[in-house]
């Protein structure tokens, strides 16, 4: 009976310390979303298009921020008008689903074939699966 006894509280006291260990993932995880969220506002404010495009995809996704697609929508806009395939194909992607921004397939088609232009293979083949088969003389009047 006192192996049993002991086996268990040698048990417990090997969790605790897993447990406690999963509840600081959590804030260690929250803590480098707020650290990241800071910086790139800061890169994002002084133009930078990887920064205005992580934001996008913090505000598309709730990551250390609550869900706002109009907010990423808006990032994805500036990182894709300095031509971020990424941001892009993004921008594209919000307006084929109409979030953040009203659902619209001929600027969902422009955003793709700018992207595409770039050789982002997810714009190529949503061009295609628009059924446009641009030509390159096409794409460039993107």
């Amino acid at each position: 009976m006192k192996r049993v006894t002991a086996f268990t509280v040698l048990l417990v006291v090997l969790a605790a310390p897993a447990c406690a260990l999963l509840d600081t993932s959590t804030e260690v995880e929250s803590g480098v979303y707020a650290m990241a969220l800071r910086e790139f506002r800061v890169l994002a404010a002084q133009g930078d298009a990887s920064a205005q495009y992580n934001l996008g995809v913090m505000y598309h996704s709730g990551q250390g921020v609550p869900q706002n697609y109009a907010e990423a929508a808006k990032w994805y806009r500036k990182a894709a008008e300095q031509g971020s395939a990424r941001a892009q194909f993004n921008l594209g992607v919000k307006y084929s689903n109409g979030q953040g921004v009203p659902q619209d397939y001929a600027e969902a088609a422009k955003w793709y074939r700018k992207a595409a232009l770039q050789g982002y293979a997810d714009a190529q083949f949503n061009v295609a699966l628009m059924g446009e088969v641009p030509s390159r003389t096409s794409l460039c009047q993107a």
